[in-house]
């Protein structure tokens, strides 16, 4: 049985995001902006898709979403490392 999630999850800033926020001061300020919990969710919705090519085209999109002013990504339901109830989502 997986152990519970813990309600203070955060996720490691991956370092393809990391080498755009040190050379994009626009995102980076935006960012720097944001709650933690915040970012954890952008984090969480950009690596959790499966293909590399979703990978690519949420970072994409994140930096897009970021700039436009969005907190948090669009239809995400949340990080499901989070919740005890989505663990079967991640630990399938």
């Amino acid at each position: 049985m997986a152990a519970p999630a813990s309600p203070d999850f955060r996720h490691s800033t991956p370092s393809d995001l990391d080498d755009i926020l040190r050379t994009d001061a626009p995102l980076r300020e935006k960012w720097d902006g944001l709650t933690d919990l915040a970012r954890n969710e952008w984090i969480c919705w950009m690596t959790s898709g499966k293909k590399a090519e979703t990978r690519t085209k949420r970072l994409a999109r994140l930096q897009e979403d970021i700039l436009a002013g969005k907190r948090r990504p669009c239809c995400w339901p949340g990080c499901p490392h989070r919740r005890e109830s989505a663990r079967k989502w991640v630990d399938a």
